[in-house]
């Protein structure tokens, strides 16, 4: 492999949907690789938030190549998403100017209210938009759409919080990692997909209380919005990869947080 020869490293690749990621060995070294990774990992390095950078190279290709310490250690299971240090290392995220910084420097992606109601609407396949559950979604986050963050209140997103992005080393330190899909937008956006995809909707407001986010009526109506744009975005993929499975699942949950926001 041409990558191989111009990093020097043997390159083992890693499960996951970009098909960019591997595990670089060589003699007893041990790497994690990935290719076109953002240049924001440095500065997510320097903050602790994710594994020592290493080295980045440019093959010939053109292709970026960034080298992080090995992990040792595991991903979180679901069942540990509720854990305060999963919201800690979000919010550490959340409150870092130095990370929004470096990202506005970047040219990251600012993402409104309504980008993300529009985005909602992208692609969404006929057999959904005519589901009468989903249909009354879409109208029920048009017609209640929050108050707009300003620019200076928007931070550091994430943007896809999942056990699979969490890694737990063997001393005990997590880490976020995968920010492909960071953005500069509102916390909710962050702790509503932690929410939503881990937490039970009828014990959203006792685990909100607990990690102290959204304490008013205003605010905590905003992350339950966001929860359930968060969940629409998960019913189309779900229903891209034919996991209809998940995707009656979500559809459940979906009528579950309805009931709640109406009531």
């Amino acid at each position: 492999m041409e990558l191989e020869r111009e990093s020097g490293w043997q390159l083992h690749p890693i499960g996951g949907e970009t098909g960019q990621a591997y595990m670089g060995t060589r003699d007893e070294e041990r790497l994690f690789l990935k290719r076109n990774s953002s240049p924001f990992l440095a500065a997510l390095s320097l903050e602790g938030i994710s594994p020592k950078l290493v080295w980045t190279k440019r093959t010939g290709n053109g292709d970026v190549l960034t080298a992080q310490e090995w992990c040792n250690g595991r991903t979180l299971d679901k069942n540990e998403m509720y854990m305060t240090s999963v919201f800690n290392i979000i919010r550490r995220v959340h409150g870092s100017q130095s990370l929004k910084r470096m990202l506005l420097r970047l040219g990251g992606t600012i993402l409104n209210l309504t980008d993300l109601y529009e985005r909602s609407l992208i692609d969404l396949a006929p057999d959904l938009r005519n589901h009468p559950l989903i249909n009354e979604a879409l109208m029920y986050v048009k017609d209640n759409l929050p108050e707009e963050e300003n620019s200076e209140e928007k931070v550091v997103c994430h943007g896809d919080i999942s056990h699979k992005n969490l890694l737990l080393s063997n001393d005990n330190h997590l880490y976020l990692v995968d920010w492909d899909s960071v953005v500069i937008s509102d916390s909710c956006f962050d702790v509503s997909q932690l929410m939503e995809r881990y937490i039970d909707p009828l014990e959203w407001d006792s685990w909100l209380d607990t990690i102290e986010f959204s304490k008013n009526r205003e605010s905590r109506e905003k992350v339950y919005w966001y929860s359930m744009l968060n969940l629409l975005e998960d019913l189309k993929h779900h229903h891209k990869k034919q996991d209809y499975i998940r995707m009656n699942n979500e559809l459940l949950k979906l009528q579950t947080i309805l009931n709640q926001m109406k009531n």
